[in-house]
């Protein structure tokens, strides 16, 4: 279907005669007798559009011109368009301004002239194609790459934190602890920036708003920003208005946003330096800026830092760390809550100002839901099966609900979740998706199939993201869909909430 050529020629036999021609040197063509049927075959795909000067109505022009627009980026459809002899009419000019990627032939066309136009422009679209299999084979790595990272940076957070649990008081586990717990930080969110670069150039990532309160987000930022910033003794001075902002937003996004620019702060001000951060309402609009005294920006640099993998220079004048990713991913983000993010800078060592606008969201700020306690509704110990063909990560996280209240124990495979489950049919599984043989799909299928298995509250734990992996586990019987690592936190408050929506239907 990519490779053929749509001719749409509506009037006289150019369209008859075009489709011989092509035949003869063995081109696919198809010939589209109506404005629908050429619309529902560029839909199915084409490799070129052929047609004529008179075919331009005005709807002919608008449904060619719509559909080059909304095209995918790495498309660039070649339309090849038969003109008449002489001067260009006001509908030739016309199509050469809206109509991308034309070529125009003036008639009466050689059919050598013809075949040699379509050969070079089917080569042309072939390298596109080619361009298209690339992004979609790197998306396909940068995931696979993500999942095979997370899967053990799951058992080394949850490890951590049995560490934390068992020796509380312990300063010698504590520096150690500390230290495992900030590099897998900085991994996990070096992994996740590198979905979010495949997610957003295929398309597929999509906010997951709700009512957010700023004072969290600074906080959260805070917390991610503060080792960095005291490596290089920067203070970090915040000023916040004295009444929460309440935003319309994907709490995780914005917390990115702003940990991505105050990181980038920090990264390019010099030991000792400073860093303020700043928030105030602009009537409908939240105003966040980011200055700080580093080492600035030419106008050069202004106009490309926000471009993906650019790497600057830090104050040693050596290539900064990172994956060069973060600014764009701010401004992306930013831009899809219907904000903007924008760089100013006096010039080189004359420091650096970002500024952050977000729409606000009218009326005050919710209360996060504060996490659910390990009981269940009667008093008993919530039953939990933890389910990982990965042992280490199964042990330690069963291990770790079970020193916070649950009662928990692991299995490493599908069928013996199966039986588990049957056999003490438990409150909460945690299922990793990713297992060989009897996958988490397939496993969460076949419990659901048993009687009762509604009340069972079933997790996805696993190291894929996407948004295809969290459709199919909603099919397969999932009540939620968690990445790894996790936070214990994120795993106590859904079992809060199932908890105290039986409360309240046991209360009626």
């Amino acid at each position: 279907m990519e490779t053929r050529i749509l001719i749409y020629a509506p009037t006289g036999q150019d369209a008859t005669l075009a489709a011989k021609v092509l035949a003869m040197a063995a081109i696919n063509s198809h010939v589209c007798r109506t404005l629908a049927e050429l619309a529902a075959q560029l839909e199915r795909g084409a490799g070129a559009v052929l047609t004529v000067e008179e075919a331009l109505t005005p709807g002919g022009y608008k449904l060619l011109q719509e559909y080059v627009a909304r095209q995918p980026d790495w498309s660039d459809l070649p339309i090849i368009l038969l003109t008449h002899r002489g001067a260009d009419s006001p509908t030739v000019r016309q199509a050469v301004a809206g109509l991308g990627n034309l070529n125009l032939i003036e008639r009466p066309v050689r059919r050598l002239t013809l075949i040699t136009a379509v050969h070079a422009t089917l080569r042309a679209r072939n390298k596109q194609y080619q361009v298209r299999e690339a992004a979609r084979r790197k998306d396909e790595f940068l995931a696979s790459l993500g999942h095979e990272l997370r899967n053990p940076l799951a058992p080394i957070r949850t490890s951590v934190s049995l560490l934390t649990h068992l020796y509380p008081d312990a300063p010698p586990v504590a520096r150690i602890r500390d230290m495992v717990e900030r590099q897998v930080r900085l991994l996990t969110r070096l992994v996740d920036d590198l979905l979010d670069v495949a997610r957003i150039t295929s398309g597929k990532i999509t906010l997951q708003r709700q009512q957010v309160s700023l004072c969290a987000v600074m906080h959260h930022v805070g917390e991610l920003c503060r080792q960095a910033a005291d490596a290089k003794r920067i203070a970090i001075a915040w000023q916040l208005p004295a009444e929460d902002v309440p935003l319309d937003a994907d709490y995780a996004r914005v917390v990115q946003i702003v940990a991505n620019i105050v990181s980038n702060a920090v990264k390019f001000t010099p030991q000792g330096g400073r860093v303020a951060v700043a928030a105030s309402c602009q009537g409908d609009e939240l105003l966040v800026t980011v200055r700080d005294n580093g080492i600035g920006l030419d106008a050069e640099a202004i106009a490309r830092i926000f471009r993906m993998f650019e790497q600057s220079k830090t104050v040693a004048g050596q290539f900064s760390s990172g994956l060069g990713i973060g600014l764009s991913l701010a401004r992306r983000f930013a831009e899809m809550h219907g904000g903007t993010v924008e760089a100013r800078s006096a010039g080189p060592g004359q420091g650096s100002e970002f500024a952050i606008r977000l729409p606000v969201l009218g009326g005050a700020a919710r209360d996060p839901a504060l996490p659910a306690a390990a009981g269940n509704v009667d008093g008993r110990k919530l039953q939990v099966l933890v389910v990982d063909d990965n042992q280490d990560a199964a042990d330690s996280l069963a291990a770790l609900l079970e020193i916070d209240g649950f009662d928990a124990h692991a299995v490493y495979d599908g069928a013996s979740a199966i039986a588990a489950s049957a056999e003490h049919p438990p409150d909460l599984i945690i299922l990793d998706l990713g297992m060989p043989g009897m996958d988490g799909y397939e496993t969460a299928r076949a419990i659901r199939q048993r009687p009762g298995a509604d009340a069972i509250l079933m997790i996805a734990l696993t190291g894929w993201g996407q948004g295809d992996a969290r459709r199919r586990s909603g099919e397969a019987g999932f009540d939620h869909h968690l990445v790894k690592p996790v936070e214990l936190d994120q795993i106590v408050r859904l079992a809060g909430a199932r908890q105290n929506r039986e409360q309240v239907q046991a209360a009626r």
